[in-house]
């Protein structure tokens, strides 16, 4: 079985791509009550309380209370609003009621196409319990070496691989917490080599420590299904409802993800910092896509290592 390259080792990449914003589109298909809205896919719906926006720490006490799947909530910087965010999976019934909770709160409701998920497929990267993630990161312990990933990919198996065939040994999983968070940690126990660099295919970018998200942050993720995706940060602090549950406290972007990318950093180009670990999101790489991200500070801080 071929042994994987420093793919699987550093932050698990096969292509470089062009930057990709979420472009959203209306559904009436999928939505079949959206001629009675004024709402369009992926824009705020006004029409349920057009001229009135409630303090957002008010509405944000409000919408801790959703749990419906393929929903997400968090303040919009670009309104100063708090937004609640529906997929294609919502149905017409619960969507009229998340409309009715979002106007109670004051807070906008937005459609964005396609289903909001943890990123996981078969395939390469790093495989464990029968999936495929990216790596996030290498880190260390005193002279202790694991890497991070996603916690959705880390529940999956004890022990991850560099190759599909699981016969090249990564190490073992040694911490996991999903959902809630959505982080989890691997201890190297096999022999291959580990750079502190993000793989960019061509080429690798060495790390440099990392640093936090900032509204309009321009940044990149690397992901062993669709390689190098680049945007900028558009929200922080935002929650999401998985089919598995909720996870707050993550970074949103408009950049595109799919199956097989989780776990994988989101990053500053520019300087080589890591700003987080890719979640989950919604949309493609081929129509535009959001994504969410774990900040990288609180898993370091988590579990109490360090980027080399």
């Amino acid at each position: 079985m071929r042994r994987l390259p420093l793919v699987a080792l550093v932050l698990g990449a096969l292509l470089v791509g062009t930057p990709a914003a979420a472009q959203a589109r209306p559904d009436t298909a999928a939505h079949p009550d959206t001629a009675a809205r004024s709402d369009t896919a992926g824009h705020p719906d006004t029409a349920a309380r057009p001229d009135t926006a409630a303090d957002p720490v008010a509405a944000a006490a409000a919408l801790a209370g959703v749990r419906t799947t393929g929903t997400a909530w968090g303040l919009d910087p670009a309104t100063g609003r708090m937004t609640l965010t529906v997929d294609d999976t919502v149905s017409a019934r619960d969507l009229a009621a998340l409309r009715e909770t979002a106007a109670r709160a004051g807070a906008a409701l937005r459609r964005e196409p396609g289903q909001l998920r943890t990123l996981i497929a078969g395939g390469q990267a790093i495989y464990g319990g029968g999936g495929r993630c990216s790596l996030g990161a290498n880190v260390r312990s005193g002279t202790t070496s694991y890497f991070v990933t996603a916690g959705h990919c880390t529940t999956l198996g004890a022990t991850w691989y560099a190759d599909s065939g699981q016969t090249t040994v990564l190490g073992s999983r040694t911490g996991s917490s999903f959902p809630g968070n959505d982080y989890g940690l691997v201890r190297y126990t096999g022999t291959i080599p580990r750079p502190s660099a993000v793989h960019t295919y061509p080429g690798q970018l060495t790390v440099n420590g990392t640093t936090n998200a900032t509204i309009g942050l321009a940044v990149c993720r690397s992901g062993s299904t669709t390689g190098v995706r680049c945007g900028t940060v558009t929200g922080l602090n935002q929650t999401v409802n998985y089919a598995q549950g909720s996870v707050s406290g993550l970074i949103r972007t408009n950049i595109c993800a799919e199956p097989g990318d989780s776990g994988g950093p989101l990053y500053v180009a520019s300087t080589g910092r890591i700003v987080g670990i890719l979640s989950g999101g919604s949309g493609n790489c081929t129509s535009g896509g959001t994504t969410y991200y774990q900040p990288i500070q609180e898993i370091l801080a988590a579990y109490g290592v360090t980027i080399p």
